[in-house]
This record gives structure tokens, C-alpha cells and sequence, in this order.
């Protein structure tokens, strides 16, 4: 059923317009008052005001906060501190706003479709929030739904980005941004859509069903629209709560293989990468459960589908740098779509494949980053910014912006999980029999099974 006020009205997105605009345009001013004037500002300070009026926003900028937090050098290191946080915290709406939301989309006679429906929000996200409910036949089952005007809210968000990465450029030419926020405006958009995140969600249960000890819930399409998605309720706890139970070795080495094949197991045999590896997307189970240790995906909003010819770009580059061979990595790039590309900049970026790469590529027992300081890859990256930035302008392609996030967002967790594993060999699991021909037909054929 529709509802009006989910419409792209004027008067929501000028309310977003406003909320959004101060929020950053006060950021914007106190970076560049501290870069071109001098000016001494309490950073830390600004940066926790800025992180909770984000946060109150719960929208698409919740989201775009968190992607700018893993672009080196767009935002001092403090408030990079503070966007990192916000992940699943946003204030919950409260039972009336849910009844009228919930009958807008399954109609006034929608409680009688559960045996129970939960009044209290059980999670609250940046663009909706998930309640606990109980199925007519008694199946547990989590149902997200979608905050109202959130079309005006992404349009909003999106146009304020533009400007926020064009003030971006004024003082940093090192990449051009025009790409990074068509690519995020494409995945915004397609996560307003539930009934396509659903067959998403299928599209993951197809391509990781061998995959004993991950495990996804299971879409229930008659009680699932565009603004509404409900699926079956899998039990499990934030990583950080595992943590803090002190679990040992081989239990954290467990789960960095569960995320590791949950991730490219879809990528390399299928060409998807799942975009949005934050905290809030997975849970762990719990202690004493039967597979203790094996991992739940929650949210597939935030996917990504790539040509075929895309992923033998990321297998060609993993080569060129294992064997030395400079020609194939620039083929490599030439081949992801990269423009501006000198001999200078080929070698700033394989500075940055070299780090991506570089736990891949010995065969050995190891830490996912050997040094101890600093966010994961941030270090390196800025050192790579700043060479961009004395280079000139790069363009990267739209398709890296989400497979690069995945890559430090993964690589974050296997930081905190304090993994040591061979890296390398569950590498080469993947690639093995890797055939770009195959995969392209194995795309085809899962992405008709769901309809995507």
C-alpha cells in the first residue's frame, strides 16, 4: 500500500536541507578555518557534536559518515574517531509511529497476520528499525522497517555530499570524487528497496549454501514490501560482546575464516561483494551454542555486483604484484576502469594494492596487520594521499569505492578479532580454479533464480 508521506516532497527535503546543511556546513567551516586561518578549535569536541547530529538524523548520512571515515585525509583524525561509532545507535520511533507505518504497508488488519509483534524496537539503524515478532506457525522473526520520507531524506543527503565533496576538492585535488558519489548514490537508492534487499538475501543463501557456519535469515515474501522486510529471527551477539568473553585463539581464528569465506566466497565465484561490513550487519554465535563461533549476515542492503571481468582484475593484480610484473598491474587498473594513470601514480597505487594484498601474498601464519598502531590501513593510505596529491588528480572507477570498503571494513574485523591465520592459503582456496567464463555464467543463472 502506499503512504503520501513517503513522496519526495518539497517540504521534507527542505526540512533535510536544513538539518544536514548545519550540521556539516559547521564542520566544513571549522576544517577550513583551521587550515587556511590558523584557527585553534577543540576538534575532539566539535567532532562528538558532530556525531550526534548525525546520529539524530537517522538517515542516509548516518551511512555516507561512516564510508568518509575510511577515505584517508577527508577529515581530521577526530572526527574519523567519532564517525567510526556510529553504527546501530539511532533513537528508536516509538509503538504509534510503527502501528501506522506497519498498516500502511500490510493494511489495518496487519496485527492479525503475527501471534506477536514486539512494541519495542529491538535495533534502530539509519534507515530503519527492527522489531522482534512471532509468526502465526510460531517461527521467530525479525521485521525492519523503513523510517518515513526516507526518499527525501537520501535525495537530500545526496545533494548536501555533492557539496561537501566539492568543498573537499577546493583544497585537495588528489582524487576526483565524482565517481565515489555516483557509487553511493546508486547503493543508497537501492537500499530504500526491501523487496530487492530480500532477493538479495536470496541471492546470498544460493551462493554461500555449502557454507556450513555462516548463516543468513530467510526472507518471508508475503509479509515483506518495498518499505517493509521480514524475515526469520538467527540468534547471535556482537562481535564486540564475544570479545569481551575472552574466547580463545582458535575459537577469534574461526571466525575470521567464517567472515573471511562469507565475504569472497559470493565475490570470487560470483562476482558480489557484500559492501557494509560494520558491526551492526553480523553477529557471532554465541558460547556454547552447537556452532559456536560461526557467523549470522543480517542486512544486504549494501551489495555490489561486478562484470565478471572486474574480479579477474583483482586475481590479475595479485599475480602481478606476487611475480614482479608491472605491465600486468597496470593492466590491471587500465582494465577497473582507473583514468590519469602515469608511471608515478602506478606506483603510488601499488603502494596501496601492496598493503591490500599484503597478507595474501605470504604464505605464512600471520596477523592481519603486524603493527599495532592506528586505525587499519589508515596509516598507509595517507601516506598514499598525500603522493596523489602532489601527482595530480586520480579518477577511481565507481566499482572500487565498495569493494575498497570491504577490504579495510574486513580487514578492521580481523583486527579486533586478532586473528592469525595463513591468510594466503585461504586465499588461494578461493582462487584456485578461479575461470572468468564461469563465473560470468554462475552470475547469470543466480542472479535469474532471485529475479535481481
Amino acid at each position: 500500500m502506499a503512504d503520501d508521506s513517503e513522496s519526495n516532497s518539497l517540504s521534507g527535503r527542505v526540512k533535510r536541507y536544513a538539518k544536514v546543511g548545519r550540521a556539516m556546513s559547521g564542520v566544513a567551516a571549522r576544517v577550513a578555518g583551521q587550515r587556511y586561518l590558523g584557527l585553534k578549535v577543540d576538534r575532539a569536541s566539535h567532532a562528538a557534536d558532530l556525531k550526534a547530529a548525525l546520529g539524530g538524523l537517522k538517515g542516509p548520512l548516518m551511512k555516507v559518515a561512516q564510508i568518509m571515515s575510511t577515505i584517508p585525509d577527508a577529515l581530521p583524525k577526530e572526527y574519523v574517531e567519532e564517525l567510526r561509532q556510529l553504527q546501530a545507535n539511532a533513537p528508536a520511533m516509538g509503538w504509534p509511529f510503527v502501528k501506522r507505518r506497519m498498516a500502511a504497508e500490510l493494511g489495518p488488519a496487519w496485527q492479525s497476520r503475527f501471534h506477536v509483534f514486539g512494541h519495542e524496537a529491538a535495533a534502530a539503524a539509519s534507515l530503519g528499525q527492527v522489531h522482534r515478532a512471532t509468526a502465526l506457525d510460531g517461527t521467530k522473526l525479525a521485521c525492519k522497517l523503513q523510517y518515513p520520507d526516507m526518499q527525501s531524506a537520501v535525495e537530500a543527503d545526496l545533494s548536501q555530499l555533492k557539496l561537501i565533496f566539492r568543498l573537499y576538492e577546493r583544497y585537495d585535488k588528489a582524487i576526483s570524487t565524482e565517481h565515489i558519489h555516483d557509487e553511493i548514490a546508486d547503493r543508497l537508492r537501492e537500499e530504500l528497496d526491501y523487496a530487492r534487499e530480500a532477493k538479495a538475501m536470496a541471492l546470498y543463501r544460493l551462493m554461500l549454501a555449502k557454507e556450513d557456519e555462516v548463516h543468513l535469515p530467510l526472507p518471508v515474501d508475503e509479509l515483506t514490501t518495498q518499505r517493509l522486510l521480514t524475515m526469520t529471527w538467527i540468534e547471535g551477539e556482537p562481535l564486540m560482546s564475544f570479545l569481551e568473553k575472552k574466547p580463545s585463539v582458535s575459537l577469534r581464528n574461526k571466525v575470521a575464516y567464517n567472515m573471511f569465506r562469507a565475504w569472497y566466497v559470493p565475490f570470487y565465484d560470483y562476482g558480489v561483494i557484500h559492501g557494509d561490513p560494520h558491526l551492526g550487519n553480523y553477529t557471532v554465535r554465541p558460547k556454547g551454542a552447537k556452532d559456536e563461533g560461526a557467523v549470522n549476515l543480517m542486512d544486504f542492503g549494501c551489495i555490489r555486483i561486478f562484470d565478471a571481468k572486474f574480479v579477474k582484475g583483482v586475481i590479475d593484480l595479485y599475480w602481478a604484484l606476487e611475480r614482479g610484473d608491472r605491465d600486468m598491474a597496470v593492466a590491471a587498473y587500465e582494465s577497473w576502469g582507473f583514468k590519469g594513470l602515469n608511471k608515478d601514480v602506478i606506483d603510488v597505487l601499488n603502494l596501496w594494492a601492496k598493503f591490500v594484498y599484503g597478507p595474501l601474498l605470504e604464505d605464512r601464519t600471520r596477523k592481519i596487520q603486524e603493527e599495532t598502531s592506528g586505525i587499519y590501513g589508515r596509516e598507509v593510505a595517507e601516506n598514499v594521499h598525500a603522493e596523489l596529491r602532489r601527482l595530480g588528480p586520480v579518477t577511481p572507477p565507481k566499482e572500487f569505492v565498495f569493494m575498497d570498503r570491504a577490504a579495510i571494513g574486513l580487514g578492521s574485523v580481523f583486527l579486533h578479532l586478532k586473528a592469525e591465520i595463513n591468510w594466503y592459503q585461504l586465499f588461494h582456496d578461493l582462487i584456485r580454479d578461479f575461470d572468468v567464463k564461469a563465473l560470468a555464467k554462475r552470475q547469470k543463472a543466480a542472479l535469474k533464480e532471485v529475479g535481481l
